[in-house]
Formats: structure tokens, C-alpha cells, sequence
């Protein structure tokens, strides 16, 4: 088959969580002081244009399986902080000749990071795209919006892609269980709207839920006709989860598919590329290579999630 067909007939989408993929400037607005030359993290240019160089090869890592190699179409990415991030990202990394464009949030998030979706020019054509401000509930911060994006394919199909960051549970899982509630019914109403024009509307949505399969907030998007088709998931280096908390293995980022789109599913994937991992001294095993183990910087750092891919037959 040419490569040209080759290279039409599938089309693959990415998750990955950067780990505080920011820049090293001082937003006002923003609580970014934690990641300034002159914080205790030292976040200088140099380390954050490594920083760029290594999200960079992750997301290239994901074109790669036993057959061929390929650009992810799209990727969709948490913990970015702004534009600027974007651009040097998509511009001025080893990404530069992909011909990769984004779209992303600018949130209320104290911190400033937010969330975006890269995609090919060559196999996505946006048409609308719109922020969901998530209204807090009692005792919740100002979260990050949902990126909503639809658009076509090269079949002609419609898409709809939300890419989603929920609330952390730094401040412990049943206290902070009804802020992810309050995002998911934010995206359900959204994709309940979508259905009420489009009943067979292909959707995905992916991200940062913050939750496990089988969470409340997870099963009520899932209650709107769509599956999470990366609960499975596994990497062929010893990955059994996206995330590795004291030695567990655990998915905080999701894939999730309409069941429109179901019967096009090939496959999903951990990418847990072995230059993404290190040995894990206290619990045993590996776990990702995060960028900073407390406050000590690592240069051969990618980030503490690993990404998540899956392939859609067209």
C-alpha cells in the first residue's frame, strides 16, 4: 500500500500530562513563582528549554509501534502553562517540522496552567472551538476550563474533542471528590447539547481526570454513551498505569470514545518508551521519570504521567 494511504487509513490521538510544562517568566495574575531562576526549583531557561525538548520527544515516542512510525494527529495536553509554551513547543522544538498547530485555554486557574490540543494540519481541520468555565462549588478554587474543539477529518467525519484537567487531590480524594463532580457535570451538559443536534456525534474526550476508572465523576461521563476504551491500557516496558504513586500503578488520564466510534478503535496504548522510565529504588520496578524528585532537578526528566495513545481506523 503507499504511504500516502497508509498514513490516511488510521489516525492516532495522544494524552499526556507535561508536568508543569512552564515558562520562566513571571505572570502578575498568576502563582507561578515556584518556577523562576530565582525560586528554590532555579527554573531557568535552560532547564525549561529542556523541558520543551523532552515533552517534545515524548510526544514524537508515541508515533512508534512494532510496524511503523507515524506523527500522533492529535494530542491532547495538561499542565501547560500559556501561548508562549505553545508556540516554543510546537515551533521551536524537535516538533518544529511536524507542522503541528493548538488551540488552548486561558483559565482562571491560580496557578495558570491549562490545557490545549495540538493537531496536523494535514489531518485536522478545526471549525469551532469554545472554553467550559467550570463553576466552583463551595470551598473549590477556580479550576481549569474544559477545551472543547470540533472539527473534521480526512474522511469528512465531524469530530468533537474535549480535553479535560479536573481538580488535584492534593487536599485528599472524598474532599475533593465533589470538585471532579462539578467538572464532569459541566462537560455532560456540554455533550448532552452536542447529542441533542447529533445523536451519533463522534466524541472523545481525554485528559487529566484525577480519578481512577471507576470514580464517580468518570462513571457520569461514561453514563452519556461513551467508554473508556484506555481503563485497560498497559505499556510493553512494565507500565500498568499512566501514573505511579508509592509503588502503585494507577491511570489518571483517560481516553474516552462515543460509541459511535467504538468500531473504528485499534488499538490503545501505554507508551512507557524505556528512555521514559527509570528504576524505582524504594518500591521496586520502574516508574516515570518526573523532572524534579522534590526540589532536586533531573535534566533527563520528561514528566511524572506517562502518555497515553490510541489508534482510530478511518
Amino acid at each position: 500500500m503507499p504511504l500516502c494511504l497508509l498514513l490516511a487509513s488510521f489516525l492516532t490521538f495522544v494524552e499526556l500530562n507535561c508536568e508543569n510544562l512552564f515558562d520562566c517568566r513571571h505572570d502578575t495574575l498568576r502563582q507561578d513563582t515556584e518556577f523562576l531562576p530565582e525560586s528554590p526549583r532555579h527554573w531557568t531557561p535552560y532547564r525549561y528549554w529542556r523541558k520543551i525538548d523532552n515533552i517534545a520527544k515524548a510526544i514524537v515516542s508515541c508515533g512508534t509501534d512494532s510496524t511503523d512510525y507515524f506523527l500522533p494527529d492529535l494530542v491532547a495536553l495538561c499542565e501547560v502553562e500559556n501561548d508562549s509554551v505553545m508556540r516554543d513547543l510546537t515551533r521551536r522544538s524537535p516538533l518544529r517540522t511536524g507542522r503541528y498547530a493548538y488551540i488552548m485555554t486561558d483559565s482562571p486557574d491560580e496557578r495558570g496552567i491549562d490545557v490545549a490540543l495540538m493537531y496536523h494540519e494535514f489531518s485536522f481541520a478545526p471549525i469551532c472551538h469554545c472554553l467550559l468555565r467550570v463553576k466552583p462549588v463551595k470551598g473549590m478554587r477556580p479550576t481549569r476550563d474544559i477545551l472543547y474543539v470540533s472539527g473534521r477529518i480526512i474522511t469528512d467525519d465531524t469530530l468533537h474533542i474535549f480535553v479535560v484537567h479536573a481538580p488535584s487531590r492534593r487536599d485528599g480524594e472524598r474532599k475533593t471528590r465533589a470538585y471532579r463532580m462539578a467538572v464532569a457535570r459541566r462537560l455532560c451538559a456540554s455533550i448532552d447539547s452536542i447529542r441533542a443536534v447529533s445523536p451519533e456525534a463522534n466524541i472523545i474526550v481525554a485528559g487529566d481526570f484525577n480519578d481512577y476508572a471507576g470514580a464517580a465523576a468518570l462513571d457520569t461521563v461514561c453514563s452519556r454513551a461513551l467508554t473508556n476504551v484506555t481503563a485497560a491500557a498497559r505499556g510493553s516496558n512494565g507500565a500498568k498505569g499512566t501514573y505511579r504513586y508509592r509503588g502503585k500503578w494507577g491511570s489518571l488520564d483517560h481516553i474516552l470514545l462515543s460509541h459511535s466510534l467504538l468500531s473504528r478503535l485499534e488499538w490503545s496504548r501505554i507508551n512507557d518508551a524505556p528512555f521514559l522510565l527509570e528504576d524505582e529504588e524504594i518500591y521496586g520496578g520502574v516508574r516515570p521519570r518526573r523532572t524534579y524528585c522534590g526540589f532536586r532537578y533531573r535534566r533527563d526528566g520528561f514528566s511524572d504521567h506517562l502518555p497515553l495513545v490510541v489508534r482510530l481506523g478511518l
